[in-house]
């Protein structure tokens, strides 16, 4: 059976027992901020295991794509080397929410494994906790299992439910016993079975995994029923299709053989029991659904991690002789295989190869000179057989050379690396880091409050309410007097409490007292309106009339309304990957950040401006519909990724169904309201994430104006019309382009005259020349191009050229080649620069290096010759 036949079988199947088929969540975590990636089928429904989330279905089946690469759950180092260790696999799983338990469950396990897939039974047994009488007699009399083939799995790890089979979500909370399935591989094959010495081996291995939620673990260790038990399970796409498929490596399946054999070709190979060709195809996956989930390779958090596979795989290429970009090329068989499973792959497949190859393109150079430093590192060990920590600490900050393709190069060459030694220095470095970024933050907004406030603002921008609670610094009051800052809870508002990105609400408070409302937050359901009392006294108690600021809430509205229709125009015109990564939205202007690989064209910005500015003009009726999360999400509804939200929410409409959005923010009640729409800025803020600064009505009115003003003025210099003046600058940005190489040429005749003069000063040395000599050039590329110069010309040479400018030192050395044995430049730096209070290094012909110290200088000089008579 085909791994694609058997993943639609198992979904069939639950399907087929009332079981709701719900989609792979992403990849990256919605509800868990504690994970690195999904690694598990019940991720996506941990909140309803806790109660948090309520579904229309108490049954569930899905296969849900997983990665362990990273964090708690790494299985990085392991792939390729061994049978069954991936980066990316996909779990199929069955799930009861307080439906169906232990027998049901056990039940469907058993037919769906001996009845559908038709496994022997003889070659299966099975585990259960050693308490757990029931799930035992289950399998004993409702299953028929041999009561030999029943292994009772007791606590191991040194206190009661600490057990392989015993199941925790953490410390506390959901938690109960797991009985899994083995399949025995047969004698052939070494190992012993589960609970045995020799467990580890490969003859008995697990295919199905299932939880029992039963208990909730109070933080005393008490074990309380659970009302609703709940059932969890999980079985491995690739495991049981290695079953079936008669063979006994998951690299061995169908899957894996197309993509192992796409390796192959686009790496250059024939022999395809290559263990590179295996992480190649295990890599390829992982980061082909990382970068469809929203991941975009960078130097931190899940963006590291995608960097690290995306270079493993690279560098295995590299070792099977491919020097070229390859691995972008395995997208296409990776979409053959499952983009019909998984239509997102299928949709974003020219993107993924797109960003795959920059990767490659990018990574070329760090492994070119990453493999260099390293193998040079390893052919000065001696007798050692450890890398120390500096070395591949070196190699990953300062050439971006991942640790474990480090551990790669050591593990082939019989080396091991200081693990140790490089975490101490990442400890180092963290610390550094932190001590560079300290920062204050003002947590007055943050107080302990309970209740509801009834929100009025979508209505009305006026109303009546009595205050309810006055806090200062924390602390309930009484009251204000004038010229006392706080916050006040009203019963209800016309204020918006700052969310989703647009700012809150200001305006003022009448009626005892005059009170200015500088801003108004939200602390869970309770809007915090941030006053100042201008005059009289405020009292809890007192009935205010309550006037939001109607000018700057219109203005924002402008702005938040022309986000959404930006947000649609950028997914029509750059594709769906686009996503919202954040937005500010305030009176004066609005910005959005969005998912995204490269900077846009200007014509790019042109087509996305020119779309929002047409739905304007269309003047299209904003429709806003209060529904459930379900039937939002059918009408296609674009919810914020990673946001919660409640069981009812707000649904926008704009544009005759242009752009449909969950969003509780104010909005114009017609797109015309906007006005006008003007990009004044795109740029990027972080690896894979745009940012985009507009302006929306009577702001892109002034700033379109500001643009006139400044064109008439520079015709204005050019005595031309407005539509000449572009002309005219370009003529003088030529002109000044032609003198700056002019005056480039004339440097090089000044350097080349200088190099003559400085080369005469230079004194004999054993086998060559030593020229040391204090210089007047200020430009660094005059500096190096002098030094090629004088290398030149004295042939064989050492040169160190210091030059002061501004109070500051440069320093430049070099060496030519019969010299750099004995003499490297980088070490001649090293030996100068203390003496200009500097540092610096470079390579063994030519290093470079700045100071703070002039007064150092004829020292060093004085110094250099002997330091140089010692070297040779």
């Amino acid at each position: 059976m085909k791994s694609s036949e058997l993943r639609q079988s198992f979904l069939s199947f639950f399907e087929s027992k009332q079981h709701q088929i719900v989609e792979s969540s992403s990849l990256v975590p919605g509800n868990d901020p504690t994970l690195l990636f999904t690694n598990a089928g019940m991720v996506q429904f941990k909140d309803v295991f806790l109660g948090a989330d309520q579904r229309p279905y108490s049954r569930a089946t899905t296969s849900q794509r997983c990665v362990r690469a990273g964090g708690k759950h790494n299985d990085l180092e392991n792939v390729g080397y061994t049978a069954r260790h991936h980066t990316f696999f996909e779990m199929l799983g069955n799930f009861s929410f307080g439906d169906y338990f232990k027998e049901d469950a056990i039940a469907y396990a058993w037919e769906f494994l001996t009845g559908v897939l038709k496994l022997p039974k003889e070659k299966l047994l099975v585990t259960v906790y050693a308490e757990d009488d029931e799930a035992y007699s289950i399998w004993k009399d409702k299953i028929g299992v041999p009561v030999e083939k029943i292994i009772r799995i007791g606590d191991n790890k040194g206190a009661r439910y600490a057990s392989d089979n015993f199941w925790a979500m953490g410390d506390t909370g959901p938690c109960g016993p797991c009985t899994e399935v083995f399949y025995d591989h047969g004698e052939h094959i070494w190992g012993g079975p589960p609970g045995s010495p020799e467990e580890d081996g490969d003859r008995f291995i697990e295919i199905w995994n299932v939880v029992f939620m039963q208990f909730n673990r109070s933080a005393d260790g008490t074990m309380a029923p659970l009302p609703k038990p709940s059932v969890d399970t999980g079985m491995g796409l690739e495991r049981i299709s290695a079953i079936l498929q008669g063979v006994h490596s998951n690299y061995e399946i169908d899957l894996f053989q197309n993509l192992i054999k796409a390796a192959a070709q686009a790496v250059g190979t024939e022999d395809l029991s290559s263990q590179s060709l295996r992480v190649i195809a295990d890599h390829i996956r992982s980061c082909s659904f990382m970068i469809v989930d929203g991941v975009v390779p960078s130097n931190e958090g899940r963006g590291y991690v995608l960097r690290r596979i995306i270079r493993r795989a690279l560098r295995h290429g590299n070792k099977l002789g491919q020097t070229q970009p390859f691995f972008y090329k395995l997208v296409a068989a990776l979409d053959a295989e499952m983009g019909e499973a998984y239509p997102e792959l299928r949709k974003l497949a020219d993107r993924v190869a797109s960003i795959l190859l920059k990767e490659e393109e990018q990574f070329a150079k760090t492994l070119d000179q990453g493999m260099r430093i390293l193998e040079e590192a390893i052919a000065n060990l001696g007798d050692s057989k450890v890398i120390p920590g500096e070395t591949i600490f070196k190699l990953y900050d300062t050439y971006g050379f991942p640790a474990d393709l480090t551990n790669d190069v050591a593990r082939e060459a019989g080396l091991e690396i200081d693990e140790a030694g490089f975490e101490v220095a990442m400890a180092e470095q963290r610390a550094r880091a932190r001590s560079a970024s300290n920062f204050s933050m003002d947590m007055s907004g943050t107080v302990s409050v309970d209740g509801k406030t009834e929100f009025t603002g979508y209505a009305y921008l006026e109303g009546q309410s009595p205050v309810e609670q006055i806090l200062v610094d924390g602390v309930s009051v009484a009251s204000l007097q004038a010229g006392e800052k706080g916050l006040v809870i009203l019963a209800e508002t016309p204020f918006y409490g700052e969310s989703g990105g647009q700012v809150g609400d200001q305006g003022w408070f009448r009626g005892p007292a005059a009170v200015k409302v500088t801003n108004t937050t939200k602390q869970g359901k309770v809007h915090l309106h941030h006053v100042e009392v201008r005059e009289g006294t405020l009292n809890v108690g007192d009935v205010v009339t309550t006037e939001v600021d109607k000018s700057l809430r219109n203005a924002t509205a402008l702005n938040h309304s022309a986000t959404h229709l930006l947000h649609e125009a950028l997914r029509r015109v750059l594709g769906d990957h686009v996503l919202q990564k954040g937005s500010l939205v305030n009176a004066e202007r609005l910005r959005f950040d969005f998912s995204h690989f490269e900077g846009m064209t200007p014509a790019e910005l042109e087509q996305v401006e020119d779309m929002v500015n047409e739905q304007i003009r269309l003047n299209h009726e904003t429709i806003t519909e209060v529904m459930d999360i379900e039937a939002a999400k059918a009408k296609g509804a674009h919810a914020l990724f990673g946001e919660k939200y409640e069981a009812q929410v707000r649904v926008l409409t704009m544009g005759a169904d242009y752009s449909i959005e969950l969003c509780g923010g104010t909005h114009v009640k017609r797109t015309g309201d906007i006005g006008l729409f003007k990009i004044v800025q795109e740029s990027g803020i972080a690896a894979g994430v745009r940012r985009i600064e507009a302006l929306t009505g009577k702001a892109a009115i002034d700033a379109t104006r500001q643009t006139e003003v400044s064109l008439s003025k520079i015709a204005g210099l050019f005595k031309a019309s407005k539509e000449a003046a572009l002309d005219k600058v370009l003529a003088l940005n030529e002109q000044a382009r032609a003198m700056q190489k002019e005056l480039e040429q004339l440097k090089s005749k000044l350097a080349a005259q200088a190099g003559a003069d400085l080369a005469s000063g230079a004194i004999d040395i054993p086998g060559g020349k030593l020229l040391v000599s204090k210089i007047d050039i200020e430009d660094p590329k005059g500096l190096r191009d002098l030094l090629d110069q004088l290398k030149s010309k004295l042939e064989s040479a050492v040169i160190l050229l210091a030059a002061e400018h501004d109070g500051k030192v440069s320093l430049i050395a070099g060496a030519t080649k019969d010299f750099t044995a004995k003499v490297k430049a980088g070490d001649l730096i090293k030996f100068a620069a203390p003496f200009v209070d500097g540092r610096g290094g470079g390579r063994p012909d030519m290093a470079q290096a700045g100071g703070t110290n002039p007064a150092g200088i004829d020292a060093m000089l004085a110094a250099v010759p002997d330091w140089v008579q010692e070297q040779l």
